[in-house]
């Protein structure tokens, strides 16, 4: 079952609330006439989407909404809600439960709601064309509509079958196509403006910064150097320090084994043992673990304290070497907007004058000026080389105290191993019991001495490695000084050998260290010509010229990608065209067998079929053709039907009589079924026009078609009602307001036996 309720409140003749349970394959709804039956099933097309009022028997959407009687007020809103069992994922939502709302106000205005969330009308289409619920209603047979698709016109009557074999999904997606198609070249032409607009612009910034390419010469070098010694250099240290981590696991872990095997051999020692005579070595243990301790902890503050001193030496030689330097001085920022402010502010005083005697001043005090601010630049002092040599003085007096406290501590681990090892010898000569146990302790105390041997020495090459992380930051820090955001594009730097191939990891960070020493210098070199050779203004041209030649850039791959999203798109529409053509062939034809066998049921015998139409075009004349004509310029158009009663002969469907017309309508109805079964059918009095024999081969199609959906038949034919095994009854009383009823028909027959 996929239909499992339907919820109406305010809806036409439904002012109050009524629900209506589907848990049987054939429900059916009764009632006299004008009691609102056939508001149920305009209740369906307006919570499936239709917008067409007129179809619901309606002006304007208010005329949807309860509208009042003498005893109930008019109600400000209509609303539907359906419940769909997706258990069985028919729909593409992950939910075990589908609950679509619909909701219409006076004025005009719809709300839809699918499972509590606000949705567009274009989601409810699809999710619904994603199971064979369309929007031409073929599962939906209104009142005097049963023979709609033998009155529509060919072209009508194709999109109801397409419709009827689930061919709508395909559809929304060429249109939703055409549009992007359609979007997208008028996209072409606007950003193909847009680049004829910037383009003069840009040919008058590629002249400029052509005038400046040679100094930017040595900026580039310096960006390639730059690279590569960042590349390496982050290389390394990411190398070495993963594979350092690596290596300090396995030692680790050992150690710490060992630890807990040194543990119990002591445990095993004291019990073979008297307390005064074990107690001295495990205090002599401990104290050459506590002199290691200290002497890592030592070893590790100088080596940290080297590392700090070597940067301000490298720091204060920079600074001395800029000091001896006129033209690598820095000038503050400031201090050149406000010389540059007032130099605007001179000239155009003396522009503003216009006269020869002023102008020549003027240009004299800008000289003198300039100068005067050159001299007084170039006496600025560098206060910073001070506090770094103050700083440097007071590093290495603390280097000096630690270098003595690491003298101090391998004396006094010594002094403890030595002590360790005259207990243990002296113990080794006196013990006569427990003589394994000491064995054990002894060689796992030099475990843990090779361990930790070990650990230090990973551990100091990690704590060089950490000094060279910071070095490299500090490095960084000033590449983006100088670079800018062109600084981070090392990581993406490709390392070359002499054949052209990249190099790898592994032979990067193996490379001597001498030689990223080698690149350093360089790099130092570089950046000293570079400062004193100097951009000024030109890298506000570069910069501009960079952003006009990207956006260029960027609108020309914009076209490019815009153009191929076309042909991309034009591929779409010609798959999805032949795919509705191929789908739409096999199932006209699977339609036309089975309302053919449908046909031959109702009426005892005959034949029918669909044909599918095409047209002729001769100048402004237009002619039908059949399928399989030899025809020039043909167009396919549409689906004809072709009936032909048993003993007796017609010549078109027009010539049908009311019940055989209702019979033929009901065929190909029940066979569009039958192809591509929708979760749910609904007809309303189709079988008003059946006689009593006819009515009883109406009730057998209805059960073989509930095999394949839900039908929800509003009837007032006996013969239907027997086949229903839930009865509605729809009631109106004197305020004008339709009720529910209803009787599950298999309980009544258990209740009345």
């Amino acid at each position: 079952m996929y239909l499992k309720e339907l919820t109406i409140a305010g809806f036409k003749s439904f002012a109050k609330k009524g629900e209506l349970e589907f848990s049987a394959p054939i429900t059916a709804i009764v009632g006299p006439n004008g009691s609102g039956k056939s508001n149920v099933a305009e209740s369906f097309r307006f919570v499936l989407g239709e917008q067409s009022v007129k179809s619901m028997r309606g002006k304007r959407g208010e005329d949807l909404i309860w509208g009042g009687s003498s005893s109930v007020a008019r109600g400000n809103r209509a609303g539907v809600t359906i419940v769909l069992d997706n258990t069985k994922k028919v729909f593409p939502l992950d939910f075990e439960e589908i609950r679509i709302e619909r909701v219409v106000h006076r004025d005009g205005q719809n709300e839809y709601i699918l499972n509590g969330s606000a949705v567009r009308l274009k989601d409810i289409q699809e999710l619904l064309a994603s199971a064979n619920i369309g929007s031409t209603g073929h599962h939906i047979i209104s009142q005097g509509e049963a023979d709609r698709i033998l009155t529509a016109n060919p072209k009508e009557r194709r999109e109801m079958i397409e419709d009827a074999l689930g061919l709508k999904i395909y559809q929304y997606k060429r249109q939703e196509a055409e549009r992007k198609l359609n979007k997208t070249v008028e996209n072409v032409a606007q950003v193909e403006s847009l680049r004829r607009e910037a383009a003069p612009h840009l040919k008058y910034l590629e002249k400029q910064v052509q005038k400046i390419e040679k100094s930017l010469q040595l900026q580039e070098q310096l960006k390639s150097v730059y690279g590569e010694y960042l590349r390496r250099e982050d290389v390394y240290i990411a190398f070495h320090h993963d594979r350092l981590l690596a290596e300090r696991r396995e030692p680790e872990a050992l150690l710490k084994k060992a630890a807990a095997d040194l543990a119990d051999a002591k445990k095993t020692l004291q019990a073979t043992e008297s307390k005064s005579d074990s107690e001295p070595l495990i205090a002599a243990q401990e104290a050459v673990q506590k002199a290691v301790m200290e002497r890592q902890q030592a070893e590790r503050e100088v080596s940290k304290y080297e590392g700090q001193i070597a940067l301000l030496e490298r720091r204060l030689a920079e600074q001395e070497r800029r000091a001896t330097s006129t033209e690598g001085k820095a000038v503050a920022y400031k201090d050149i907007s406000a010389l540059i402010t007032d130099i605007e502010q001179q000239v155009g005083k003396a522009l503003q004058k216009n006269e020869v005697t002023i102008l020549q001043r003027a240009l004299s005090d800008i000289v003198h000026r300039l100068k005067l601010f050159i001299e007084r630049s170039s006496e600025a002092k560098d206060t910073t080389s001070e506090f770094d040599k103050k700083e440097l003085g007071r590093l290495k007096d603390e280097m000096s105290a630690l270098t003595k406290r690491v003298a101090d501590s391998i004396r006094d681990e010594a002094k403890a191993r030595a002590t360790y090892e005259g207990i243990e010898q002296a113990r080794v000569a006196a013990a006569t019991d427990g003589r394994e146990a000491e064995r054990a302790v002894f060689r796992l105390v030099g475990e843990q001495r090779e361990l930790e041997t070990k650990l230090e020495r990973i551990d100091r090459e990690l704590a060089i490695l950490e000094r060279d992380r910071n070095e490299f930051k500090r490095e960084l820090q000033e590449a983006v000084a100088l670079l800018g955001r062109a600084a981070a594009a090392y990581y993406d730097f490709k390392i070359l050998d002499e054949e052209g191939k990249e190099v790898s990891i592994e032979v990067l960070a193996a490379e001597d260290r001498d030689a990223q020493r080698t690149r350093r210098h360089e790099l130092e070199k570089l950046k000293i010509r570079l400062e004193e050779l100097g951009i000024g203004a030109t890298d506000e041209i570069i910069k501009e010229y960079n952003d006009a030649k990207e956006r260029d850039a960027f609108l020309a791959h914009e076209i490019a990608d815009l153009e191929a999203s076309i042909i991309k798109l034009r591929e779409l529409i010609a798959e999805l065209d032949s795919k509705l053509e191929e789908q739409f062939v096999v199932g006209i034809k699977k339609i036309s067998a089975e309302f053919n066998r449908f046909f031959t049921l109702m009426f005892g015998g005959g034949e029918a079929e669909l044909v599918t139409v095409v047209t002729k075009t001769r100048g402004a004349d237009e002619e039908l053709f059949e399928e399989g004509e030899e025809v020039e310029e043909k167009k396919e158009d549409g689906i004809e039907l072709i009936a032909k009663l048993p003993n007796k002969r017609v010549k078109g469907l027009e010539m049908l009589s009311g019940g055989e017309r209702a019979l033929t309508s009901i065929a190909l109805i029940f066979a569009m079924s039958q192809v591509n079964p929708p979760p749910f059918i609904i007809l309303d009095e189709t079988d008003a026009a059946l006689d009593e024999a006819n009515s009883r081969r109406y009730g057998d199609m209805i059960e073989e078609l509930a095999k394949k959906s839900q039908l929800i038949l509003i009837t007032h034919n006996r013969e239907t009602m027997s086949r229903a095994g839930i009865l509605y009854g729809v009631t109106m009383g004197g305020d004008g307001i339709s009720k529910l009823l209803s009787v599950k028909l298999d309980e009544a027959v258990a209740v009345a036996k």
